[in-house]
């Protein structure tokens, strides 16, 4: 019986700390920084605001769907298999700004 309330706490703990959102730059460091750092195959240039300005244009829901379906060079998911749509929107705001 304590190795189910162990392992139901385990879970509960992981399923949370899944709920959160994780931090913009975090993300970036992980999973967009390999070209966006240097505009690989033209991707936008990290605190390029210049570069971001017309795709922000387009709004923030376009940008996430962008992302997770993939564009141009950018894969799906870009190279982030585990962030939501919070993580991907907080990723491209640390980016754009």
């Amino acid at each position: 019986m304590k190795k189910i309330v162990a392992l139901a706490a385990v879970a509960s703990l992981t399923m949370a700390s899944n709920v959160m959102a994780q931090d913009g730059e975090a993300v970036y460091q992980k999973a967009c920084k390999t070209c966006h750092e240097m505009g690989i195959a033209g991707a936008p240039k990290v605190k390029d605001a210049a570069a971001w300005e017309p795709r922000l244009g387009k709004g923030m829901d376009a940008l996430v769907s962008s992302v997770k379906t993939g564009l141009n060079a950018m894969p799906p998911g870009g190279m982030c298999m585990d962030c939501t749509d919070e993580d991907l929107k907080a990723a491209i705001e640390y980016m754009a700004k």
